[in-house]
């Protein structure tokens, strides 16, 4: 059968009793990516973030920021590292539900720190959205407070804020990683 023939139905979640997931069409995934069924980690990934925004589902993130499983993951993976004894945990899990069809070694594409050469886990993050327009008077009227040398500076740096259309307050990344 076509995946199409799949849209808009649900399957059961393999760790999280009584969790019910939609199958839903994602533009990437592909036969020539993968198997062109996969599952989707909506606080993990822009791909995946973008299909649950297009849906309305919720992004979750069932990972602290030092890559240990959460409370919200169930108890059987609660404090565990996400890419050492939580992966092996999770593979034990779907074999008691017998939702593990094959496993095999494969080297994964994460993304890695430059510094330490570990792998990064992508994880969404909370942000404070403000309203633009008190932003940019607020930082225009500090701007002008301001002494520059050589003034024109500040003439760019005024244009430049009266051109910004979006802003966003966050801590997501550690200071200095590129």
């Amino acid at each position: 059968f076509s995946g199409a023939d799949l849209a808009d139905g649900s399957c059961a979640h393999p760790t999280i009793p009584d969790r019910v997931s939609p199958l839903l069409p994602a533009n990437h995934v592909t036969m020539t990516k993968g198997t062109g069924l996969v599952h989707t980690a909506p606080a993990h990934g822009m791909e995946d973030y973008s299909v649950a925004s297009h849906h309305q589902l919720p992004t979750d993130c069932l990972v602290d920021e030092s890559g240990y499983f959460t409370e919200a993951a169930g108890p059987e993976l609660k404090n565990k590292n996400v890419l050492e004894e939580g992966n092996e945990a999770v593979i034990k899990m779907l074999q008691a539900a017998g939702s593990l069809l094959k496993e095999e070694k494969y080297v994964h594409s994460y993304p890695y720190d430059w510094r330490t050469k570990k792998p990064i886990i992508i994880r969404a993050s909370k942000q404070w959205f403000v309203n633009t327009a008190d932003v940019k008077a607020a930082a225009q009227d500090v701007l002008k407070k301001v002494k520059v040398i050589p003034t024109s500076a500040a003439n760019r740096m005024l244009e430049m804020l009266d051109r910004r259309t979006f802003w966003c307050i966050s801590r997501q990344r550690c200071w200095g990683v590129p």
